[in-house]
């Protein structure tokens, strides 16, 4: 009997050891997989919070990007590790349960606030809900809520959720404030090409261009008249033509008379010399 008991003891411990392996939280393991997020992951390891991180069996680590986290990773060693240390939430949230909360606005416990450092709240996080966003700001009253949720990177359902927001978020009393990076610009629309029927283009001079290739003084070569088919029409005569028809007709009667005249000459001689062979 107490063989067996023995025997389900060891078992049941196996158990836990290795499901406490499997659901270990392993920060860096995790943002090394994004390569967005590389600064973050030396910077945890620089203030020595990656096995901090790692010991907890529920968290939630608010995310930076390499450009969102240049704006505070030149400050002194200390400031910047109570300012990640604000970025660790002792909870588990994703995107589903940020976006159940039913209150408009919820305080979060912080990694700092365990330290017993917090002063005046600013070792807990605000969550907002506004216009359909969610926003996180520092739990000091009056604080700005400006780092807005952008998405979830990882999720380990209860034990680890990486979450990315826009921009840090510096407490009142860890350090100066970040400023809110200006929205990007408006891009202008783009402008509306005209319609294929509204330009006409403008009519190119032939004559023009082949007066401008011949040498100065030279008359521009014309085309040869094409000979004009059994079957095509003659062309109307002009008013000139007609004039110079009429006057040919006139002259024509006198030179017709004149050859008359010949011939009848011609035949009086012939009777003439016929008359004398006869004699």
């Amino acid at each position: 009997m107490g063989l067996k008991v023995s025997s389900s003891l060891i078992c049941l411990t196996i158990l836990l050891a290795v499901s406490s392996i499997v659901s270990a939280v392993n920060i860096t393991r995790v943002l090394e997989k994004y390569p967005e997020f590389s600064t973050m992951t030396e910077l945890l390891a620089k203030t020595e919070l990656t096995p901090i991180i790692n010991k907890r069996q529920t968290i939630t680590v608010l995310a930076l990007s390499n450009d969102a986290i240049g704006s505070i990773s030149g400050r002194p060693e200390e400031e910047l590790k109570n300012i990640l240390m604000n970025h660790v939430i002792l909870d588990y949230f994703d995107e589903l349960k940020l976006k159940a909360l039913r209150e408009k606005s919820t305080l979060l416990t912080t990694l700092y606030q365990s330290t017993g450092l917090g002063q005046q709240q600013n070792g807990f996080l605000n969550c907002t809900k506004s216009n359909g966003k969610i926003y996180f700001g520092s739990g000091v009253k009056g604080a700005p809520q400006t780092a807005e949720y952008i998405t979830t990177v990882f999720r380990n359902p209860y034990n680890l959720s990486v979450v990315q927001i826009s921009m840090p978020i510096v407490a009142p009393g860890l350090g100066s404030p970040v400023k809110v990076p200006p929205p990007p610009p408006m891009s202008s629309p783009p402008a509306t090409s005209p319609k294929k029927g509204a330009a006409t283009p403008a009519p190119g001079p032939a004559e023009e261009e082949d007066y401008a290739d011949a040498p100065p003084g030279a008359a521009p070569e014309t085309a040869p008249a094409s000979a004009p088919s059994d079957d095509s029409p003659a062309p109307a005569p002009d008013k000139s033509g007609k004039k110079k028809m009429a006057a040919a007709d006139e002259a024509e009667p006198p030179s017709s008379a004149s050859n008359a005249g010949l011939s009848f000459g011609a035949v009086l001689v012939l009777g003439f010399v016929a008359s004398f062979a006869g004699f």
